[in-house]
């Protein structure tokens, strides 16, 4: 006779889960037909965060990938018009990168695709599974993954 392995079955849920989330986000998404991948998004949504226009490298290391990635993310958003490459007001041979207005835009449209779908995911739960499903989500986004040297 097996025992149980509840850590499985979590992990099972959890795999379903994110697909589940995944497949929803992205009908949401091609509704509003925005024209920007998954990763030009989360670009747009870092440039939104930074204070002022970051320069590629910052990017990279926000985004945690390299250089050359967030290169190919900015030429395909420059060529949408939703950032534009300007120069460093303090050093011409820096570029950084900037929202255009469409690129505002657009980050708004994306927000109500996220906000929507989070209404279709969370819909089957009360207010109070909602609140204790935040706590528990801020818990393991917080955990910082082992270090290995």
């Amino acid at each position: 006779m097996t025992t149980p392995d509840p850590d499985g079955l979590l992990a099972e849920q959890l795999l379903r889960l994110t697909r589940r989330v995944h497949r929803i986000q992205k009908r949401h998404f091609e509704r509003r037909d925005l024209g920007v991948t998954p990763a030009q998004s989360r670009l747009l949504r870092t440039l939104a965060h930074c204070p002022s226009p970051p320069r590629m490298a910052d990017l990279a290391e926000r985004l945690e990938v390299v250089p050359r990635a967030v290169t190919t993310l900015v030429d395909g958003l420059e060529a949408h018009g939703k950032v534009r490459r300007v120069a460093d007001p303090t050093n011409r041979r820096v570029t950084r990168i900037e929202l255009t207005d469409e690129g505002r835009d657009t980050l708004r449209e994306l927000r109500g695709a996220r906000r929507s779908a989070a209404e279709e995911i969370l819909a089957p739960l009360t207010e109070k599974e909602r609140a204790v499903l935040g706590v528990l989500l801020d818990t393991l986004i917080e955990v910082e993954p082992p270090r290995h040297e």
